[in-house]
């Protein structure tokens, strides 16, 4: 089947979208993604039904759903129908594109790395010169930075100078965690939590009172209270943070690492049935990363 370019751009983006989002696509929302007048778009969508392509949906909450028969057209596998790898550009993930094959165009060449990206969505969204990245891919968790130097709207794909790849742990976070867990009790004071931080050489502890977690005391919560006047004989529940985030020991560690740059934060807690057993600070991820 000889589909035109706009066609192709319409029933990639259509079929991004629809598993971004596991309903029906209006057309509006395919016009917004490729900048395209949306009356085009609703005419090349009737082509395409008429070619067994895509599905109607009739209602208020109606569009278009992608037939099977257009993975098969576009040459999309089943394991690209049940995985999309995510693509960034400048930190901020682009959410109408996902990545559907990465090919090494060069490896051996000592000063040079380039690859080529295919996309399942519009090439337009990106430009030459942006620096973006690519993954975590879902065999090895692999992680790809790079600059764009090339782009092919027809084949849908971007060509670029790799500056870094990495292939994230993908043990659970209990194979890097450190334990057993140092812990203060809620009668311990100031004083007691500025001992273990030296005596440990640790930046901050959980509060516990029995296996039940109260809250975490860092060093920068030591220093602020002693900045505040406060006396070393304060109980540490006085100073602590409450809000405290928790793992489960069998999370992978390279979604604990997704969870730090979220939440901005240093440390979290690792619990097994519902019970504290360890913690992992971002200097733990750091060496396993220099291993």
């Amino acid at each position: 089947m000889d589909l035109s370019l706009i066609q192709k751009e319409i029933l990639i983006t259509l079929i991004t979208l629809y598993h971004q989002h596991s309903r029906a696509i209006k057309g509006e929302e395919i016009a917004e993604v490729l900048k395209r007048n949306p009356g085009t778009v609703r005419n090349q969508m009737q082509s395409l039904k008429a070619l067994g392509l895509v599905d109607g949906v009739p209602g208020p909450k109606g569009g278009y759903n992608p037939s099977t028969q257009a993975y098969t057209e576009l040459n999309i596998g089943e394991y690209e129908r049940a995985y999309m790898v995510p693509i960034s550009r400048g930190g901020v993930e682009v959410e109408s594109v996902n990545v559907s094959e990465i090919d090494f165009t060069t490896l051996c060449h000592p000063d040079i790395c380039h690859a080529l990206i295919k996309l399942l969505g519009s090439v337009k969204m990106f430009d030459i010169g942006d620096e973006i990245t690519v993954g975590p891919t879902p065999v090895n968790k692999m992680l790809i930075r790079g600059e764009i130097f090339g782009k092919d709207e027809v084949k849908s794909s971007l060509l670029i100078s790799i500056s870094e790849m990495i292939s994230l742990p993908k043990k659970s976070v209990k194979h890097y965690m450190s334990s057993p867990l140092i812990s203060f009790t809620p009668t311990d004071t100031l004083k007691d939590a500025a001992s273990v931080f030296a005596r440990r050489h640790i930046h901050g502890a959980p509060v516990m009172d029995g296996d039940h977690l109260l809250g975490i005391v860092t060093l920068s919560d030591l220093a602020r209270s002693i900045e505040q006047g406060l006396d070393l004989s304060t109980p540490v529940t006085n100073t602590m943070t409450s809000d405290v985030v928790e793992v489960d020991a069998e999370t992978k560690l390279y979604e604990v690492i997704r969870r730090f740059k979220e939440k901005e934060i240093g440390r979290v807690i690792v619990v097994e049935n519902g019970r504290p057993i360890g913690i992992i600070t971002q200097t733990d991820i750091i060496g396993v990363f220099l291993l």
